[in-house]
């Protein structure tokens, strides 16, 4: 049985990770339904690895739509442990270029349509998220993206909005009075869900547009995210590869223990059904 430690997964534009060796598709059913698409595991640069297209070979699924649940739960049920995620976004920033790629730190939360949590229904929780991203992840890839032909940048604050639809001009001028450097739709809930099944997370945030503030620009087309994001799918295999070398095999962040103290419900009160459907992310401490 395949065991990657470490898993891809890829937004707009990266429905599939060349350089793959000894391929496996992977069919996994979790108590959320089916993830986005097969999980495809094999070799890259000699190193056991894990991908999964968020939006499905075909972009099948819009942001809103994207079973962020089961993909989850299915990467961390087949033993992931880190989980490198690739997005477009649009800059909020002049010094922020199309191409650029952005490396975040923090986040901004304006969905309002996506279940972004494991725990309910029988089990509560509380994880604390004050640092969304996993710093030792963050700085691998922030290493790997140096030694690649991008202007990249050392954190930010990635506003995740709920689409499809792009941003009015008023919502456009309203996050940059905030301070926020990019926007895009998807690294919420991932994000938070990683951090549930205690995953390392990360965000490879590819700049395609200034979203609609910028004067001089051209507005934000679905054509012009792609033709942008199509040019950065080199770079984006590129910083994954770079980073697959440098990273530990023990890990020494808080990511790994994040459910420790924070499952309040009493362990008596908890129903066999929250700890049948959740017994992935809870049976070391439940047990």
């Amino acid at each position: 049985m395949p065991d990657p430690k470490i898993a891809f997964i890829g937004g707009s534009g990266l429905y599939d990770m060349e350089g793959m060796e000894n391929r496996q598709e992977i069919t996994v059913e979790t108590p959320f339904g089916d993830p986005s698409d097969v999980i495809v595991v094999g070799k890259i640069e000699g190193i056991e690895a894990a991908f999964l297209p968020r939006h499905g070979r075909g972009h099948r699924f819009s942001p809103t739509e994207i079973p962020v649940k089961a993909n989850i739960y299915a990467l961390k049920s087949l033993g992931v442990e880190r989980v490198v995620s690739v997005s477009a976004v649009g800059s909020l920033k002049e010094h922020i270029k199309p191409l650029d790629v952005v490396i975040p730190d923090q986040i901004i939360d304006r969905t309002r349509h996506r279940p972004d949590t494991f725990f309910g229904n029988g089990i509560v929780a509380h994880v604390g998220f004050a640092d969304p991203f996993c710093d030792e992840l963050r700085n691998i890839a922030l290493e790997s993206a140096t030694h690649e032909d991008v202007d990249s940048h050392d954190g930010g604050t990635y506003v995740v909005m709920e689409g499809p639809q792009f941003s009015t001009r008023a919502e456009s001028a309203l996050y940059r009075s905030w301070g926020a450097n990019v926007i895009g739709m998807t690294a919420l809930p991932e994000a938070k869900l990683a951090r549930e099944a205690e995953l390392c997370y990360t965000t490879l945030a590819f700049v395609t547009d200034y979203d609609v503030w910028h004067d001089t620009e051209e507005e934000v087309t679905v054509e012009l995210v792609i033709q942008n994001l199509t040019h950065n799918v080199a770079t984006a295999q590129g910083i994954i590869k770079g980073m697959l070398p440098a990273i530990p095999n023990d890990r020494t962040c808080g990511c790994q223990s994040a459910l420790e103290n924070a499952v309040i419900t009493s362990r008596d009160s908890i129903t066999e059904d929250a700890r049948n459907r959740l017994g992935v992310l809870v049976n070391k401490y439940l047990n």
